[in-house]
């Protein structure tokens, strides 16, 4: 048989596994950790019996890095067991950044108890292990667990299908329900920490039974572990959640709920900073504000299709069973938009027509996705749909993406955004609108359209929306988590459902092509993005406070407020701090607060008519006239300098 491996190729006559291939191949290092064997992940154990093309896997490879950490749960989960026996094991796959397990025990996991499940590790790494498949016929399969007294793994062994492989995976003692791949033997997990116990619902759903969540990450070495803890630490100084709350940007209230938080007086303001800072913006180039209502019948999400793919996400006012009308609040805002579109007939004059809008939403998210502004379940997002004919569409795109582009590189986030072109997946059609044709042509003309602007994105199948593909412009918060900040859509399905037509140049009706998108995205994530990017330290334009003046003594009170007047005149967002304390308490109290500019006024500023300044980021610019001031810090905030 044939074997491709790394474009080189092979050929063997006897069947073998993939470390013999590699090692026959002379390219087996320490570093391989697995396989990918026709484009799928496979053990080095798994056996090659036809030819196939192969690839070496590493911990720098995110597969490779998959199997390892999933090995490394593996671990973990037979620690638990030794130590304890009743625990009930549930689910353990490796994660983006690390690994968890949810495990169901009589009390919570202290840190106590997770150093304690870390020395267990170390026995099992220092055993080294053997790791090995085996499968078993589903009663067997169903023996063998309920035997070990583990009702979890029951229940989802009762979920695969019939005539699927049910396989384990045994190391020593410990035998656990696994698709796998995983490493050879438990050695090769040579660094781990376990970062964090938190409580998770059984299956995500707060019905369910509380579990233990235990979290961790594991490296090849004790110095990739040593750096990523470094990383940790630094990442928890910018963490939004733990920084906005010290700078009283926000905070949250158990009697309003998760993911709720409530945007203090600092906080607040940087959102309208911004709401105002897009919507000019937006009206520059073209867009119609609309306003629509929070909520309504469901009705219109039946045209939309939303009630019937996206209702477990919404949050439905009444009983579908029993009431007349059931209402639900708003998840996304483009029906609402399409009933302006409808209050008359169009022509293909009348396009492109732009509607944009600073629309609150409400997405029913589970409790476990929640976290401080990046993920809530009440944000407010700059949304719009455009409504336009096909020859129009590629360049509206464009202009679409320049309007994202031009807001990220505002406000200084261009640069560590990615792009991914969200796909349907044809294996599972029950989740879209529409048919393949439909698709293929929604899907051919953005990639199209995608190419031509030298966009270098990744495919993502399955991450379309149920109405069409979009481009999703993705960013990372401080510990490498990727979330969507932006996204722009193509939709040629909706128009029709809705009945939107326009008249062409033929005098024939047609249906608009739709574009969704948002301009900045959902604004408390980009706050919370910009928290970590700046760690408090925001831009003059944008900072909640942007000039603290402090008096030396109550005497140059007044002066200080006449100052605070006039910049105040102009826009400026200026406090005077005239309490009764010494000026190295203000000064301090200001620096801790991260604002841009520092004005210290004693008796020779008021004499000589002039400020004494610090710059937050530039140190002491000594002595100006109030007029070179205010000429300074106008002229940076018209300019959104960074």
């Amino acid at each position: 048989m044939k074997i491709i491996l790394n474009d080189n190729e092979f050929v063997t006559e006897a069947a073998l596994t993939a470390y013999d291939a590699i090692k026959e191949a002379g390219l087996m290092t320490r570093e391989v950790i697995a396989e990918l064997l026709d484009g799928e992940t496979v053990a080095l154990t798994a056996p090659i019996t036809e030819g196939c093309r192969l690839a070496p896997l590493t911990f720098a490879d995110k597969e490779g890095k998959g199997v390892f950490n999933h090995t490394a749960s593996h671990i973990l989960a037979q620690a638990v067991k030794r130590l304890y026996p009743t625990a009930k094991l549930t689910i353990g796959p490796s994660v983006e950044d690390g690994f968890y397990y949810d495990v169901d025990a009589e009390e919570p996991f202290t840190r106590e108890a997770l150093d304690k499940l870390e020395g267990e590790m170390k026995k099992i790494v220092k055993e080294n292990l053997k790791i090995e498949r085996f499968t078993l016929p589903r009663d067997e399969a169903i023996k063998l667990m309920e035997e070990k007294n583990e009702p979890y793994k029951v229940l989802l062994i009762g979920r695969i299908p019939e005539g699927e492989d049910i396989s384990f995976y045994r190391q020593g003692e410990f035998v656990d329900l696994c698709a796998g791949p995983h490493l050879f033997s438990t050695g090769a997990v040579k660094a781990y920490k376990l970062t964090q116990c938190t409580g998770a619902y059984w299956e995500g759903k707060s019905e369910n039974k509380m579990l233990q969540h235990i979290y961790g990450v594991a490296f090849p070495s004790k110095d990739m572990l040593n750096a990523h803890l470094t990383m940790l630490e630094e990442a928890r100084k910018r963490d939004h959640n733990k920084l906005g709350r010290e700078l009283e940007l926000f905070t949250t209230s158990e009697l309003i709920g998760q993911g709720l938080p409530i945007l203090l007086p600092k906080g607040a303001r940087m959102i309208q900073t911004l709401q105002r800072f897009v919507e000019d913006e937006e009206q520059k180039r073209g867009w119609q504000l609309t306003k629509t209502p929070f909520m309504a019948k469901s009705d219109l999400y039946k045209i939309s299709g939303h009630w019937d793919h996206y209702r477990d996400g919404m949050f439905v006012l009444g009983d579908p069973e029993k009431d007349k009308e059931v209402f639900a609040l708003r998840p996304m805002t483009c029906p609402f938009q399409y009933q302006a579109y409808l209050t008359k007939g169009r022509s293909y004059r009348d396009l492109p027509l732009r509607y944009n809008e600073t629309s609150t939403l409400f997405r029913n998210e589970s409790s476990g996705e929640m976290h401080g502004l990046i993920r809530v379940r009440q944000f407010t997002i700059s949304e719009g749909h455009l409504m336009c004919t096909p020859e129009q569409l590629e360049s509206e795109f464009e202009a679409c993406l320049d309007l994202t582009n031009f807001m990220l590189k505002t406000l200084g986030l261009f640069e560590d955004v990615s792009y991914r072109f969200s796909q349907w997946d044809p294996a599972d059609t029950e989740k879209y609108i529409g048919t393949p044709e439909q698709w293929d042509e929604a899907q051919g003309m953005m990639k199209r359209i995608l190419d031509e602007l030298g966009i270098n994105y990744k495919v993502g199948i399955g991450e379309a929306a149920f109405y069409g593909p979009k481009l999703d412009i993705q960013i990372r918060n401080v510990y490498g988590k990727e979330d969507t900040l932006i996204t722009i859509q193509i939709d040629q399905m909706l128009a029709e459902k809705f009945g939107m037509e326009y008249v062409d140049r033929d005098g024939v009706k047609k249906h608009p092509c739709i574009i969704h998108r948002t301009s900045i995205g959902c604004y408390e994530r980009t706050l919370a993005l910009l928290i970590e990017k700046y760690a408090g330290a925001f831009p003059t334009w944008l900072a909640p406070v942007q000039v603290k003046i402090l008096p030396i003594g109550t005497e140059q009170n007044d002066y200080a407020r006449a100052f605070a007047d006039k910049l105040s005149a102009v826009g400026m967002r200026v406090e005077v701090d005239d309490r009764n304390e010494t000026i190295g308490y203000k000064i301090r109290e200001a620096r801790l607060g991260k604002v841009p500019y520092r004005i210290v006024i004693g008796a020779q500023e008021v004499e000589n008519a002039t400020v004494s300044v610090t710059s937050r980021d530039k140190g002491d610019l000594g002595a100006m006239t109030q007029d070179e001031f205010f000429l300074k810090i106008c002229e940076e905030v018209r300019t959104k300098a960074r």
